[in-house]
């Protein structure tokens, strides 16, 4: 592998970042999931069995080539790529921050990339561990899967949930599941220390929070018609709509649902129904038609539509940073979201061997804190952007793969 770099943020700084676990850590309340360390204890606050510690979030990238199964996890500190068992058939590839799940026709496999971040509010805490194949989930190709720290939610295209227990999935097992009562339309979001589902009764999807058993426990109120897409913000969780979207909070218990609807009709290809972000924004993109992405800012509930050329893929580190657009020209072109102007574009990135196509296969935009990362599968190559300065080619990775899926985890 060829890499080529420029000098990244992230490791100036290690140390402070070090200082300021120690400290934090040190400050750290009793309600604590995690006991905190004692005079008594070698084992500090924050220790995870079986994983290293970092200053630093270890951002790693999983890649699948579906026509031979190759798999990859490259990790963007070193600039390694480790081999990973093959998975053959591939159709689809997502996360939840540590783990990749990976879609096929026999059910949906799951890779711990063997990097995540602990968020405890005032503080966060990096880990890396050892890269390994957990298991599948005997699940349809078309299934959801969400997760929060204690479950991960499976929902099939027949509307059936499972739950498994994901500290199992962090030691390496898929242990037995738990399947939901009823059937629910469309992905079932672990929120809350609940879970949040769509039952249909009536014209309309209607909201419901269920206990972690499946019992119903609260009706918010709130309907949603042909449901489709959600993420998870500071906010709360963001649904999406036909009309708009509703933005659900937990607070002392009580679960609310407040919609956030477009300005006006929307034509039914334009509406948003696949949700990115950088992971915990509270900016939202989404293709609007073929020539438009759909921008949403959860804080102040308002929808914004950026005209821009053919949408390949987008997304937004949000908080005052450029709206990120990859185009039919194999360009990444950068927006500034408050006046839709077009600020930058860099080189073409994508190999145009053959036409990029806008399925689940196409090429995808991963954002974090501070880099974005684009996949061309027909040249074999990711390369990193830095978005805050132009759109700047930072590093390139060459690969012995066409990484036709990606998704990035330790965030």
């Amino acid at each position: 592998m060829t890499v080529r770099r420029n000098v990244t943020p992230w490791a100036s700084a290690a140390l402070v970042l070090t200082a300021l676990l120690a400290t934090s850590c040190a400050r750290e309340k009793d309600n604590d999931a995690r006991p905190a360390a004692s005079s008594s204890s070698p084992t500090a606050h924050g220790y995870v069995e079986g994983a290293k510690e970092a200053a630093e979030q270890q951002s790693r990238l999983i890649l699948n080539d579906p026509a031979d199964g190759d798999s990859r996890v490259l990790d963007l500190i070193t600039g390694k790529v480790h081999k990973t068992a093959g998975i053959e058939g591939a159709n689809r590839l997502g996360t939840d921050g540590r783990f990749g799940y990976v879609h096929t026709s026999d059910g949906t496999h799951v890779l711990d990339s063997g990097a995540w971040t602990v968020d405890h509010g005032d503080h966060v805490h990096y880990y890396s561990a050892a890269i390994r194949n957990v298991g599948a989930f005997p699940v349809s190709r078309r299934a959801q899967v969400r997760s929060d720290v204690v479950v991960t939610a499976v929902t099939d295209t027949a509307g059936k949930s499972l739950l498994y227990d994901r500290s199992k999935l962090e030691k390496g097992e898929i242990a037995s599941s738990r399947t939901l009562p009823g059937t629910y339309t469309g992905a079932v979001v672990p929120f809350g220390e609940h879970l949040l589902a769509f039952a249909d009764e009536g014209d309309a999807a209607q909201l419901v929070v269920l206990d972690r058993k499946g019992k119903r426990v609260a009706s918010p109120g709130a309907e949603c018609e042909t449901p489709r897409g959600d993420a998870v913000t500071r906010r709360g969780v963001v649904l999406g709509c036909a009309d708009g979207a509703l933005l659900v909070r937990a607070e002392d218990g009580a679960f609310t649902a407040e919609k956030i609807p477009y300005s006006g009709d929307v034509p039914t290809n334009e509406r948003a129904t696949s949700l990115r972000q950088r992971p915990g924004s509270d900016t939202l993109t989404a293709p609007a038609g073929d020539d438009a992405v759909w921008v949403l800012d959860v804080t102040e509930q308002t929808w914004t539509r950026v005209d821009t050329g053919p949408v390949v893929a987008a997304s937004t580190a949000g908080e005052g940073s450029p709206l990120l657009v990859l185009e039919s020209d194999g360009s990444l072109h950068g927006y500034d979201i408050a006046t839709g102007k077009h600020i930058a574009r860099t080189e073409q990135l994508l190999t145009a061997k053959k036409p990029i196509g806008t399925d689940d296969s196409a090429p995808v935009i991963e954002v974090d804190r501070s880099r974005a990362y684009v996949n061309d599968a027909q040249g074999k190559k990711v390369y990193e952007i830095d978005y805050n300065d132009d759109l700047r080619v930072a590093r390139s990775f060459d690969l012995d793969i066409e990484p036709v899926l990606m998704a990035e985890t330790g965030r």
